[in-house]
């Protein structure tokens, strides 16, 4: 309960300076951010078709081409929108709130991004990318983010108990391929496909979100019994509801495995890395998870 406590006092004092605020409450300069954008997109366009590309040596599969969103003003907005619903979500469920701190922490690290996903399926949130270069050696030097305990910002040292140190990205601050980008829209594809309902959803993000596999938790037969349990709720509600319903059981199921093939750092790069810049991802999830939303 300290820690909880601890967690609610340090939303209230930073709520006005926290990164979600800043995300949020910008209103008043997306005017300029959107004349910016649009010029980008418009000197993109002016890119000759034919222009060699650097990665990959000049091969075109799916697996090197780099994609950017084509209208990130739209498509981060929304993913921002459902992330706020998403942790609000989780802090919603009561068995949730009964975990520790540290652990509540844990599953969020790990969890965000498939819930995330989902919450733009559910959502019905359609994006469009296209083709973009590679950061070059200058830009990773300029704004990949120094991972010395001694430059951390002043600001950050009162917050709460810091989450799990996060993997280090295997390529920081490059675009994702052609390749994930194709992942995640087809896992948004096969849930519209299976029309999920809204109780569907909640119970897929409650088999994701309590995971007991993940190395650092402490109560595993507590975090196994209610994963167990989100799957015994989503099969009887689908008994009730569908003819068919173990055929729809096993086909929610296999939705759910594409979510393996869909890094947390390709959705971060995709949709908050031009909105957050260099902060790390943990640190705004932190925030999140200690703010009221």
């Amino acid at each position: 309960m300290a820690c909880l406590d601890r967690c609610r006092c340090c939303a209230d004092n930073r709520r006005q300076s926290s990164i979600l605020y800043s995300i949020l409450k910008s209103e008043e300069q997306k005017s300029e951010t959107q004349e910016q954008e649009q010029q980008q997109q418009q000197q993109q366009q002016q890119q000759p078709m034919g222009r060699p590309q650097r990665q990959g040596q000049g091969c075109s599969c799916g697996s090197q081409r780099r994609v950017a969103l084509k209208s990130p003003q739209v498509a981060c907005k929304a993913a921002s929108a459902v992330l706020v619903k998403t942790l609000r979500f989780v802090k919603n469920v009561p068995c949730f709130q009964e975990l520790p701190l540290d652990e509540q922490l844990v599953l969020v690290r790990s969890c965000w991004a498939p819930l995330l996903v989902l919450g733009l399926a559910q959502d019905r949130v359609h994006f469009e990318t296209v083709e973009t270069s590679e950061p070059s050696m200058l830009q990773r030097i300029l704004t990949t983010r120094r991972r010395d305990p001694d430059d951390l910002e002043p600001q950050l040292s009162s917050s709460p108990p810091a989450l799990p140190e996060p993997l280090a990205l295997t390529d920081p601050l490059q675009p994702p391929s052609a390749a994930q980008v194709q992942a995640i829209k087809g896992f948004l594809t096969k849930c519209w496909s299976l029309d999920i309902s809204t109780k569907e959803y909640a119970y897929l993000k409650g088999t994701v979100l309590f995971n007991p596999d993940l190395p650092g938790l402490h109560c595993v037969q507590y975090i196994q019994g209610l994963q167990r349990e989100a799957q015994q709720a989503l099969n009887e509600h689908i008994r009730m509801l569908h003819r068919g319903h173990q055929a729809r059981f096993a086909k929610l199921n296999v939705a759910l495995s594409l979510l393996r093939s869909i890094n947390a750092n390709v959705i971060a790069e995709l949709f908050f890395r031009p909105i957050i810049g260099t902060v790390n991802m943990d640190d705004m999830l932190l925030e999140m998870l200690c703010a009221k939303l």
